[in-house]
């Protein structure tokens, strides 16, 4: 009888290449790039990811699919109410002088973070946390609640670069969900919605400075 090494192998090879790039490179940047904007580095590697999808057997319906983000849209804003309820009482007792401070202080700024950050950062963002981590590392995690923990981690741990656990965990909560929401609508315009929510609501309740690389001292 013959044993067939080669799926053993490339799931080696896989695992070892997803740590490299999520945590390896990711822990790098974390401590070489501090304070450093990423957004270049995310746009470059996004238009990387969409040559490599498309040229290796993804479903290019998923980049879209808006059929399913009026499905997924009423149980998305009911979540997201309860979320902006309990971290809005969260700021206001913890740090009530963050409260609303960029639509107080920088309305202008705020504004653009709304008009732009799903635009050019909650988009590229998932099409590699979610869309390439979920076409490449199948063979790894499967489709079910291994590739949810997978995706969510990573995408926790490259937050690391803002230089605080708590945006850490926060993101990787926030990439469970979305995570979990990618795996049940393969719609990256439903997660990317969903994404840009509470992307939104961090930067207008009060938190924004956990996650804007601005805050980081390099």
């Amino acid at each position: 009888m013959t044993v067939d090494t080669g799926l053993g192998s490339r799931k080696t090879w896989l695992t070892v290449e997803f740590v490299g790039l999520f945590f390896g490179i990711a822990g790098m940047c974390a401590v070489f790039l501090r304070g450093v904007s990423p957004l270049p580095f995310l746009l470059v590697v996004a238009g990387c990811v969409v040559v490599y999808l498309t040229r290796t057997g993804f479903d290019r319906r998923d980049f879209w699919r808006a059929d399913a983000l009026r499905g997924a849209l009423p149980g998305m804003l009911g979540l997201w109410a309860v979320a902006a309820v309990v971290l809005g009482v969260a700021v206001a007792v913890l740090r009530p002088d963050s409260l609303f401070d960029l639509p107080r202080e920088r309305p202008l700024i705020w504004l653009l973070v709304l008009v732009f950050y799903p635009l050019i950062s909650v988009y590229p963002q998932e099409l590699l946390f979610r869309a390439f981590l979920f076409h490449r590392y199948a063979p790894v995690f499967g489709d079910g609640v291994g590739m949810v923990a997978a995706s969510a981690a990573a995408f926790g741990f490259v937050h690391l670069m803002f230089g605080s656990w708590l945006s850490v965990a926060l993101s990787a909560a926030a990439g469970w969900l979305f995570a979990e929401r990618y795996r049940r609508t393969r719609s990256l315009l439903t997660v990317s919605v969903e994404h840009a929510l509470y992307g939104c609501l961090v930067f207008t309740i009060g938190l924004g400075d956990f996650f804007f690389h601005g805050a980081v001292t390099a």
